[in-house]
C-alpha cells in the first residue's frame, strides 16, 4: 500500500514538472516568435507615428473657444427646422459617427455619401470624402449652409438667430473678446474647429510604437506585418493610417462590382471636373476603423473582414487568405481609442437654453 501511495505522489510530481516545462516551452517559443515580429516590424515603423499625446490638449479642454464649440456642436439650432445637430450625423457616444451608410438631414432627405468620423479629423490632410475643405474649421460651416443637411438658408441667418440666446452672447463674448461682434460665422467655424482638434484618440497601437513592445498580442503584430507587407501601407500610413492623400476607388476593377453599390459616384471629379479625378476619393484614416461601420463613400459595407478583403482584392489585386483577413482585423482593432466621457454627451447647459 505504501508502495502504491509513493508511486502515485511520484506520477503526479512527474505531471507536475511535465507541464511546467511545457507551459515553460510555450512561453519560450511565443517569446521568439514576439522578438522575430518585432524585428520584422522594427523596419516598417517609420511609415507610421503616433498621434499627439492628449494630455497636450489638457489645458485646452476648458478652453472658452472649446466650450463654444462643445456647445455649437450638440446644438439642434444650427439645423433650419432644429432636428439636426453636428452630433446628430457624428455621434461622439457612437465614435463620431451615426452607423449609417448615409446621414438624413434637417427635411429628413439622406445625403449621397457616408458621415466620416470627426475623431481626429483635424488631423486630415483635407476634409470631406472629395478633399474640398483644406480643414475642419472651413469644413465646419459646409454642412451648416447645405440644404440636404442642415437647411440653413445663410450665414445671416444663423448669426442672427444665435444673436438672440443669451448664452451665446455670454460664450462667443468669452472667447472672442478682441472682436467688436464677437458673434459671427467665422468664429462659429473656428469655435467648431477648435473643438474638433481636441477630439484625439490615443490607442494601444501607439503605445507599441513608442516602445511598449507588449501593448500587441503576437495575433496582432502578424496582422501588422502583413498590413504592411501586403500594401495597405501604401495609403494607409502616418498617425492616422489615412486621410493624408486621394486615391481612385477600383484600382484593379470597377468599385461598384467588389461592393455591389448601385451609384457610381464620380467622387473629386464633381469637385474639379477634371476627367483625372474621377472616382478618387480622400483615403479614410482607419483610427477607430472597428467602430465606424459601415464602410466606403457609401456605407456599401458593413463587416469589416469582408471590407478588408475587398480592399485587398480591389485596390491591391491580392486575395487575402482567411488567417491574413483575421490577423489583419486584429491588428485594425488596436487601432480603437475614445474621447472624454464629458464630449460623449449634451452640455447641460443646453438644456435650460
Amino acid at each position: 500500500m505504501k508502495k502504491l501511495y509513493l508511486l502515485l505522489i511520484f506520477s503526479i510530481a512527474m505531471s507536475v514538472i511535465a507541464c511546467n516545462s511545457s507551459v515553460k516551452d510555450q512561453n519560450t517559443t511565443e517569446d521568439k516568435e514576439n522578438q522575430h515580429l518585432d524585428m520584422e516590424l522594427k523596419g516598417k515603423l517609420s511609415l507610421f507615428s503616433a498621434l499627439p499625446d492628449t494630455q497636450l490638449y489638457q489645458t485646452d479642454l476648458f478652453s472658452p473657444k472649446v466650450k463654444l464649440g462643445y456647445m455649437l456642436y450638440y446644438d439642434n439650432r444650427l439645423s433650419k427646422d432644429g432636428k439636426n445637430s453636428c452630433n446628430s450625423c457624428h455621434n461622439l457616444a457612437t465614435y463620431g459617427v451615426d452607423n449609417l451608410p448615409t446621414s438624413p438631414g434637417d427635411k429628413g432627405i439622406f445625403g449621397d455619401r457616408n458621415s466620416p468620423s470627426t475623431l481626429n479629423a483635424a488631423l486630415h490632410a483635407s476634409q470631406f470624402w472629395d478633399a474640398r475643405a483644406k480643414d475642419v474649421e472651413e469644413q465646419a460651416g459646409m454642412p451648416i449652409l447645405n440644404p440636404v443637411e442642415m437647411n440653413i438658408p445663410s450665414e445671416a441667418f444663423l448669426v442672427e438667430r444665435l444673436k438672440e440666446i443669451k448664452l451665446y452672447k455670454e460664450l462667443f463674448a468669452a472667447a472672442y473678446p478682441n472682436d467688436k461682434a464677437p458673434i459671427s460665422y467665422t468664429n462659429l467655424r473656428n469655435a467648431l474647429g477648435a473643438f474638433e482638434r481636441v477630439l484625439i484618440t490615443p490607442s494601444r497601437f501607439d503605445q507599441y510604437l513608442v516602445g511598449k513592445s507588449d501593448a500587441l498580442s503576437l495575433q496582432e503584430k502578424r496582422g501588422m506585418l502583413d498590413f504592411a507587407n501586403i500594401g495597405c501601407i501604401t495609403c494607409h500610413n502616418g498617425a492616422l493610417l489615412g486621410g493624408g492623400m486621394v486615391q481612385k476607388a477600383g484600382v484593379h476593377g470597377d468599385y461598384w462590382t467588389f461592393t455591389n453599390s448601385k451609384k457610381h459616384d464620380e467622387g473629386r471629379a464633381g469637385v474639379t471636373k477634371n476627367e483625372i479625378d474621377k472616382f478618387m476619393f480622400k483615403v479614410p484614416s482607419l483610427r477607430n476603423v472597428e467602430k465606424t461601420y459601415p464602410y466606403f463613400h457609401d456605407g456599401s459595407v458593413t463587416d469589416l473582414s469582408q471590407m478588408v478583403k475587398i480592399m485587398g482584392k480591389m485596390q491591391l489585386n491580392y486575395t487575402l487568405s482567411d488567417e491574413q483577413t483575421a490577423d489583419i482585423v486584429a491588428f485594425l482593432k488596436t487601432l480603437t481609442g475614445d474621447v472624454p466621457e464629458q464630449f460623449k454627451k449634451a452640455p447641460h447647459e443646453l438644456t435650460a437654453n
